[in-house]
């Protein structure tokens, strides 16, 4: 494969251009040149980090790194999660149930390809094991962060639609179903709409890297595939799962609502 390298000054000339477009937001009064920079420096460094990380992972193949890599990357997530929500749930549930939601949809999702669709060996390989898992947890962590935003948000603005239904003898799922199936479809809206456009409105990322490192396109192809299916699956099953986890959690065991169980993002 014949991959062409990068130089710093590349890597500058590339950088020019969103210190242009944080410098254009400022006249524009958009209120976001500080979020641009930051969100660049972050990238830049965070990437740098762990292109260090995994060239010595890939030099030390074993499972309790790549296992520590995982769980990192997991937290993570999980703490982006809830960051995003205006309002989440109070204590360990606002980062607990979007955390448990993508270990148990992303994990089991990324293993199952790893050992019976890819089969690597040792099915923990990180060339393969820790871009995939990567790939997963963005794209669920996402998915969940919107349903639940829109889960906590509709739950707020509607809850006298909701105590009214309770007092009509409706159950808790009853009372608030419309709100969950609304927040599932937007949760998962990004992903269908990725698989929607792929290969008509834009080359995914993967197939790109690897068509840029040289691999045949319909091998870089057939990998993209698999990547969408195991990521369409794993946050659409994540999503599920979340929402239903912190609607429950929005009431006690005698079906009342407690939008106590919330907290704003603002304090």
């Amino acid at each position: 494969m014949n991959v062409i390298a990068l130089s710093s000054w590349d890597l500058a000339l590339a950088a020019v251009l969103v210190l242009a477009l944080a410098a254009l937001s400022v006249p524009m009064q958009l209120a976001i040149s500080k979020q641009i920079l930051i969100a660049a420096v972050r990238t830049a460094v965070q990437l740098l980090l762990i292109g260090f990380v995994l060239k010595a992972l890939f030099e030390n193949v074993h499972l309790g790194w790549t296992a520590l890599i995982a769980a990192f990357m997991l937290l993570a997530a999980g703490r982006e999660v809830m960051a995003r929500q205006k309002r989440r749930l109070y204590g360990w549930w606002g980062f607990g149930i979007g955390t448990i939601s993508m270990f148990i949809s992303t994990f089991a999702i990324t293993i199952l390809a790893l050992t019976v669709i890819i089969g690597t060996e040792p099915w923990y390989e990180p060339q393969y094991s820790i871009p995939l898992l990567g790939m997963m947890l963005g794209n669920t962590m996402t998915g969940i962060a919107l349903a639940l935003d829109r889960l906590t948000q509709g739950a707020w603005q509607q809850r006298a639609v909701i105590e009214t239904r309770l007092t009509l003898g409706h159950t808790w799922k009853q009372a608030v179903g419309d709100i969950r199936r609304d927040s599932m479809r937007n949760g998962m809206i990004p992903i269908i709409n990725a698989m929607a456009a792929a290969g008509v409105v834009s080359l995914p990322g993967m197939m790109t890297g690897q068509l840029l490192a040289g691999s045949p396109p319909l091998e870089a192809v057939k990998y993209q595939i698999l990547v969408m299916f195991m990521i369409g699956a794993g946050t659409g099953f994540g999503t599920l799962m979340a929402v239903w986890l912190a609607s429950r959690r929005l009431f006690d065991e005698r079906e009342r609502l407690r939008l106590e169980r919330l907290k704003s993002s603002d304090g």
